[in-house]
């Protein structure tokens, strides 16, 4: 099997000026690389640029996926909006890890090498889906560094000892959220544990209280700035503060507990699979039963037609017909009388003597 690598880079905050583009594009001929993008496909040789300083330079979001299973996103966000003590808290090993670039924190996210047999040649798709779990993260919203963490306790790179708060809304994540967690194969089962100690978002009415409790000179100012478009950010600072007068969620799973509580929900759920293939077995038989108890008992009211048909079937000397006749004299020894049967079936013999197909056919069938 070919190799196959691909690679994605968004700019979201601002597009690439003309010098940006000029030192991307002297990275790979093959790219498409526009001032807000960068995508490009291998599948023979690798890409000469380094995806870290990619994202440290000119992007802010980056996905990577190969055909034997890697798969890595990253995202730059503005320190001012996400400090990297707060990033660190969550991203604490190599599946998730954090780092300072300028006036910016890069977080990276990787699912190892996992092989698997329904590969999906190409990542077209994925990145546009989970670019919105960034703005999120900007806006205040830490359920990705949740994500992340979760990762890490996937990956038993997080103590069993350790308990982090989980963050609201964690029970219903947003499409773009859901998208992280599939293509990072978080465990689904970890995952549904997690939420369970979750409360819900802060409502629009909290919201508006919130913002009726600020001074009136703070949202003249806010107003201000947001008609002057001096500040890209403004909306997202302004969440991040609502978010952060809210108050906080304690966790109540440790990282051991987490996965001793997904592995027992695993079980659970192979136990209620198991039950209800049996029970769909059972199911399937019963049917099959009743139908074969009315098949013969419409046989054995058939009387003498149903050796007539035998006889038809044979006379045909077509090995089908002969397969279904043989069928036919089987049901019939269930309902004939044995030394009926037994005498009507010997003089099929004698008649069919020459017809070794057929032979063999009884033999098998023990008639």
């Amino acid at each position: 099997m070919s190799e196959y690598q691909y690679y994605e880079f968004v700019a979201i905050d601002r597009p690439l000026d003309e010098r940006q583009l000029d030192e991307v594009r002297a990275l790979s001929t093959r790219a498409h690389i526009t001032p807000t993008s960068f995508v490009n496909t291998y599948e023979w040789g690798n890409f000469r640029g380094d995806p870290r300083v990619l994202m440290e330079r000119y992007y802010d979001a980056f996905l990577y996926l190969t055909n034997w299973g890697t798969r890595w996103l990253s995202f730059r966000v503005p320190s001012r909006l996400l400090d990297l003590p707060t990033a660190q808290r969550y991203c604490v090993g190599d599946a998730a890890s954090a780092r300072v670039s300028g006036e910016h924190v890069v977080i990276d996210l990787v699912s190892g090498d996992q092989e698997t047999d329904d590969f999906e040649w190409g990542g077209e798709g994925w990145l546009s889906g989970i670019v919105p779990a960034r703005a999120e993260l900007v806006f205040g919203d830490l359920r990705l560094l949740y994500l992340a963490w979760l990762l890490c306790v996937q990956t038993h790179e997080v103590p069993d000892e350790e308990e982090l708060p989980v963050p609201a809304g964690l029970g219903k994540l947003t499409g773009s959220l859901k998208s992280v967690a599939e293509f990072l194969r978080i465990d689904p089962d970890l995952l549904a544990v997690a939420q369970r100690a979750s409360i819900a978002a802060a409502p629009a009415e909290d919201m508006a209280a919130w913002v009726a409790s600020l001074p009136a000179a703070e949202k003249d100012a806010a107003l201000l700035t947001l008609l002057r478009g001096d500040d890209p950010h403004l909306r997202a600072g302004l969440l991040r503060r609502f978010r952060g007068a809210a108050p906080a969620q304690p966790g109540n799973r440790t990282a051991g507990e987490l996965r001793a509580a997904a592995e027992a929900r695993w079980k659970d759920r192979v136990r209620a699979e198991e039950e209800r293939k049996r029970r769909a077995a059972e199911d399937r038989e019963r049917e099959r039963a009743a139908k074969r108890a009315r098949r013969l008992a419409a046989l054995a009211a058939d009387g003498d037609r149903a050796w007539t048909r035998v006889d038809a079937m044979i006379e045909t000397k077509k090995p089908a017909e002969y397969d279904r006749a043989v069928d036919l004299l089987e049901d019939l020894r269930e309902v004939a009388k044995p030394a009926e049967f037994a005498r009507r079936v010997g003089e099929l013999r004698v008649r069919h003597v020459r017809k070794s197909s057929l032979m063999d056919r009884f033999d098998r069938a023990g008639l």
